[in-house]
C-alpha cells in the first residue's frame, strides 16, 4: 500500500506540473507566466523525486506481485523481461487508470480565474499536508516533504494573492472569480477522502490525518476568501474517484500530450 501512496502523491504533482506549464508563453504578463512556469517546474522536481522512490519499492516486490501493479502492457513487459523499472517509466508508460491523482489537478485553466482557484485549493492542501507530513515515520518521504515545504509556501502565497486581487477587484474580475471557485468546488472534497491505502499509512505513521488537514484548509480558504470578497459554495456533494484510478475525460487529453513522445518514440535518449 506504501507503493500506492507514494504514487497518488507523485502523480498530484505531475498532473498539476504538466497543467501549470501549459501557461508558458501564454501568461497575461511576462512576471506571471514565468512564475506559473517556476511552479510548475517545482511540482515536477517533487514529482521525479517520489517516483524514484516509487520505482525503489516497485523493483524490491517480488517478481509475481509486480505484474498485478499495473495494467500497462509497457511495464509488463519490462518488468517479465526480469529489468528493473525507473521514474520514467511510471510518468511516461502508467496507463490512465493507474493514476491516483485528484480529479482536482486534472482541471483544465479554462481562463486565469479558473487557474487560480484551483491552485488556491489545491496549493493549501499541500502546505498544510506536506507540513504535517514532514514529521512522517518515513525517512525518506519526510526528507521529499521537508524540501517541499518552501515551494508550496509561496505557491499558496502566490495564489491567495491572486484570489484576493480579481475577487476584490473589478465587478467582472470578481464574477469571473466567483464562477471559477463555483464550478471548482465540488473537485475539492475528495482531497479529504481517505482511500484504503491512505487510512493503512495513516495508522502507520506514515500520512497525515486528513480530517485535521482538513479543518485548517477550510479555514485558510475562508481567511481568503473573506479578503476577497467571494463565498463557498453552498453544495456538500463532491467528485471523487482520482485517488483509485477513475478520471474524468481531461485526464486522456493530459496524458496524450504527456507521454506522446515516449509511446511514438520508445526508449528515446536525450
Amino acid at each position: 500500500m506504501k507503493l500506492q501512496y507514494i504514487l497518488r502523491l507523485a502523480d498530484d504533482a505531475l498532473i498539476t506540473g504538466q497543467r501549470l506549464g501549459e501557461w508558458t508563453g501564454h501568461g497575461p504578463i511576462l512576471e506571471q507566466d514565468i512564475a506559473l512556469s517556476n511552479a510548475a517546474l517545482d511540482h515536477l522536481g517533487r514529482a521525479r523525486s517520489l517516483y524514484q522512490y516509487a520505482a525503489e519499492l516497485f523493483n524490491q516486490l517480488p517478481q509475481e506481485e509486480k505484474g498485478t501493479q499495473f495494467t500497462s502492457i509497457a511495464i509488463q513487459n519490462t518488468v517479465n523481461s526480469g529489468a528493473s523499472i525507473d521514474e520514467d517509466n511510471l510518468a511516461y508508460l502508467r496507463d490512465g487508470w493507474d493514476f491516483k491523482n485528484v480529479l482536482l489537478t486534472e482541471r483544465p485553466n479554462i481562463d486565469w480565474a479558473y487557474t487560480v482557484a484551483r491552485g488556491l485549493f489545491f496549493d493549501a492542501f499541500n502546505f498544510f499536508y506536506f507540513t504535517a507530513l514532514a514529521k512522517s515515520n518515513d525517512a525518506t518521504i519526510a526528507a521529499i516533504a521537508e524540501k517541499s515545504l518552501k515551494e508550496v509556501t509561496y505557491h499558496l502565497r502566490w495564489s491567495s494573492e491572486w484570489v484576493i486581487r480579481l475577487g476584490d477587484g473589478t465587478e467582472e474580475s470578481h464574477t469571473k472569480m466567483q464562477q471559477a471557485v463555483n464550478e471548482t468546488w465540488a473537485y475539492t472534497g475528495e482531497m479529504f477522502i481517505p482511500t484504503d491505502y491512505e487510512t493503512a499509512m495513516l495508522n502507520a505513521g506514515i500520512a497525515p490525518d486528513l480530517q485535521l488537514i482538513h479543518t485548517q484548509w477550510i479555514a485558510r480558504i475562508n481567511e481568503v476568501f473573506n479578503e476577497a470578497t467571494l463565498s463557498i459554495p453552498t453544495g456538500t456533494w463532491m467528485q471523487q474517484g482520482g485517488k483509485v484510478g477513475t478520471h474524468t475525460e481531461e485526464m486522456g487529453y493530459i496524458l496524450a500530450e504527456l507521454q506522446f513522445m515516449q509511446r511514438a518514440y520508445p526508449n528515446q535518449q536525450w
